[in-house]
């Protein structure tokens, strides 16, 4: 399948019995041991996925034990003060702390709104802040077995390869929920995403992962594993997220500081009338702000900047 290629209507297998029964059974035998995946506890799942996004899960681990250790509960993360939540989720590097901000609102609102009880449909998951479709389908169906299917890069590649599925989200969407067994999307969607992520990476390793879809697959018939572009994490080393991470880290330690006060200490180039000086950093401030995670306070003379609490 090529990119200039018209997409044709995907066919799924015939016997969607047996393409079911040996992807289960294939993850069951043996996958990753994620301690999420121990679980059924909608707020431990809720947190795993807001802090898998766009990081490596092996990262992840370490940080969600120690941020269950510390928050165990939706009330004591609701009561927790937020710059203690944004300082956890820059200590851990998990980058993003606007998800840290979202993650803790939507602990209050379920203490206040849902009296400390998690909404349990997709539809209703997605009142929560920060919450979009593709987390509450996830947290529906690993912590109470009632979501659509997953659809993320890791499955769309492998729908792609293996049953020749266009490269269309409402198509990817379509089949597969066609594949879904019903009431089983917790088992399901663990495994179709532990297939794309140990067997049907971006350079597949079919054999060595005994994927259970060769028979059908239809890039292992014909040695043509195309995909579709897999969208790249830029480099954190210099990034704008990077120095977002240090204002904070810097605003922990100092509480409050001016301008040119905070551009040394996140940035040995800081210069204030240089490319690096106090427009580029009062920009990175705005921003933070906006995100309600900075206050700034403006005076003729300076400009003050705290963490929000």
């Amino acid at each position: 399948m090529t990119e200039t290629e018209a997409p044709s209507e995907p066919t799924l297998p015939e016997d969607l019995e047996a393409v079911r029964t040996s992807l289960i059974a294939w993850y069951e035998d043996d996958h990753r041991d994620f301690p999420w995946r121990r679980t059924d506890g909608p707020y431990e799942i809720l947190v795993s996925e807001v802090m898998s996004q766009q990081t490596q899960l092996g990262r992840v681990v370490e940080a969600w034990e120690a941020f269950l250790e510390r928050w165990p509960t939706t009330a004591e993360l609701a009561a927790a003060d937020r710059a203690d939540v944004v300082g956890f989720w820059t200590d851990h590097s998990l980058g993003y702390n606007n998800r840290a901000k979202y993650l803790h609102e939507a602990a209050a609102q379920i203490e206040t709104e849902y009296g400390g009880e998690f909404p349990e449909t997709p539809d209703e998951l997605q009142e929560l802040m920060g919450v979009g479709p593709y987390t509450a389908n996830a947290v529906a169906s690993f912590a109470f077995n009632n979501g659509d299917a997953v659809v993320d890069t890791n499955v769309k590649r492998v729908l792609y390869r293996a049953f020749d599925v266009p490269d269309d989200d409402a198509i990817f969407e379509e089949r597969a929920n066609e594949l879904m067994p019903d009431g089983r999307s917790r088992v399901w969607n663990n495994a179709v995403m532990e297939l794309g992520g140990v067997a049907c990476e971006q350079t597949p390793s079919c054999d060595e992962a005994g994927c259970p879809w060769r028979e059908w697959c239809s890039a292992y018939e014909s040695g043509d594993f195309t995909a579709p572009d897999v969208p790249t994490q830029p480099s954190f080393e210099g990034s704008r997220r990077q120095f977002r991470g240090r204002v904070i880290s810097t605003l922990k330690e100092y509480d409050e500081l001016e301008l040119d006060e905070l551009g040394p200490r996140i940035r040995v180039d800081y210069a204030p009338d240089g490319e690096y000086g106090r427009e580029w950093l009062e920009g990175l401030l705005s921003d933070l702000a906006d995100d309600e995670l900075v206050a700034l306070e403006r005076t003729d003379d300076e400009v003050r900047a705290r963490l929000r609490r």
